[in-house]
């Protein structure tokens, strides 16, 4: 049984003076473990990997795993030697599109105690549809460990056809697909398949993709309110369809506001105004404008919070 189910937090990536934050790295990733998340995507689209260079990267990397499995120990989690799997799981994000540069990647994560690499098709080349299914071929042919597609046609340039998802779903280490195709004929058709399962990373599906049978989501929102998240994805998955409505109409106007401009910026501005961590991007990325922080504050009570606080 594949693991790729529930709510998985793709983590940002803090920094404090140019310089990445691994105390508030670590507290991080104890708030979604406690908060009851499935799993952490490493280095994905919203941790910023390629504004890291190589050693920041494994750096952030080594801190996620080591807290992960601090955690378990702290919660007395037994871990047998040598390298026990952390009790939170890990999925890694490998980006690029040169294929034996991320294969030499993919073989150097074999030897961690990770959950699976996250692996999006090659970026601006564009390449045909035979040639995508011989990319992610090769590399989950090099990794030990289990494999999850990103489909995201609007970062890539090229999106994965269903017929290339299907192709790819015979290969034994690929188990799951990201899916921010946008496409619900491609969603439902995975779905019915049911040989990979379906993780939603347009945040705003996630009670579509739920009640169509997906397995989960892969939300940047997760970072805000991660409790109510878990809520959702357990009222859903145990029938309560009334609950998950209820609580996915709560949280609609948090999503929606935290991708009214490019995220993480607005994810980091909102951790930021909860003090959890700088408000510090690395260029090309910016800092969320002042009206969106405001209408995000305003939808956390952080205003009220504080003027009851300053009373």
């Amino acid at each position: 049984m594949s693991i790729f189910s529930g709510i998985w937090v793709p983590l940002i990536t803090p920094f404090a003076d140019g310089e990445v934050d691994h105390a508030a790295l670590r507290a991080l990733v104890r708030r979604y473990a406690d908060a009851g998340i499935a799993g952490l995507v490493a280095l994905g689209t919203t941790g910023e990997p390629a504004a890291l260079d190589e050693a920041e990267q494994d750096a952030v990397l080594a801190t996620i795993l080591d807290e992960a499995q601090a955690h378990a120990a702290a919660r007395g989690v037994d871990a047998p030697a040598p390298a026990p799997a952390p009790a939170l799981p890990v999925l890694v994000g490998v980006s690029g599109n040169h294929t034996a540069s991320m294969k030499e990647r993919i073989e150097q994560l074999n030897a961690l105690p990770i959950a699976g690499v996250l692996m999006a098709a090659p970026y601006y080349i564009r390449p045909s549809q035979a040639g995508i299914v011989g990319h992610f071929m090769t590399l989950a042919d090099a990794s030990d460990k289990p494999v999850v597609l990103y489909d995201i046609p609007y970062r890539t340039g090229v999106r994965l056809e269903l017929d290339t998802l299907l192709t790819l779903a015979a290969h034994p280490r690929i188990q799951a697909v990201k899916d921010c195709a946008g496409s619900l004929d491609t969603t439902l058709a995975l779905i019915r398949d049911g040989r990979l399962q379906v993780l939603t990373g347009e945040d705003i599906n996630i009670f579509n993709t739920l009640c169509l049978g997906g397995s989960g989501a892969i939300a940047a929102s997760a970072h805000l309110r991660p409790e109510r998240f878990v809520a959702l994805y357990r009222a859903l998955s145990a029938g309560r369809l009334d609950e998950g409505r209820r609580i996915f109409h709560e949280l609609a106007p948090l999503i929606q506001a935290l991708f009214a401009e490019p995220n993480p910026a607005p994810v980091k501005a909102l951790l930021a105004a909860q003090g959890l961590i700088r408000d510090e991007l690395r260029m090309p990325m910016t800092r969320a404008g002042d009206a969106l922080v405001a209408r995000l504050r305003a939808l956390e009570g952080l205003d009220r919070i504080e003027s009851h606080a300053a009373a």
